[in-house]
């Protein structure tokens, strides 16, 4: 499993309040989550007026799809010219997993055993 995040850093010019810095932080969270189905959250800057932090998740099977997305974002939260884009840092993962074939139980333990050994001549 490949694991992408990235970090982009923003700074909001105009804005003279927390209100209003959430208005414009909201916007730009909800366009790349409905636009490329990434997990995204303000992870710094939530004290300050005009700066904010924006972390960027994604997952997949292949580094260079992951990695597309993540740049593909960046680019997007640039091209909306809502906020200046200070810094933007991409990492990727490859987190190891084993795929285990499926195995379906050969049967459920029966009520009163839970588990499942009640034919075990042993248990006597």
């Amino acid at each position: 499993m490949i694991v992408g995040a990235s970090v982009v850093e923003l700074h909001i010019e105009g804005c003279q309040s927390l209100k209003a810095k959430r208005g414009v932080v909201r916007s730009i969270v909800r366009r790349c989550r409905n636009r490329f189905n990434l997990a995204v959250s303000e992870v710094g800057g939530q004290g300050t007026w005009q700066h904010a932090v924006l972390g960027l998740a994604a997952a997949g099977a292949d580094a260079t799809t992951v990695r597309g997305v993540l740049e593909r974002a960046g680019d997007f939260i640039e091209e909306l010219h809502l906020a200046r884009v200070l810094s933007s840092d991409i990492e990727v993962l490859d987190l190891p997993h084993a795929e285990a074939p499926w195995v379906e139980d050969e049967g459920e333990p029966s009520d009163g055993d839970a588990e499942g050994d009640a034919d075990d001549p042993e248990r006597d």
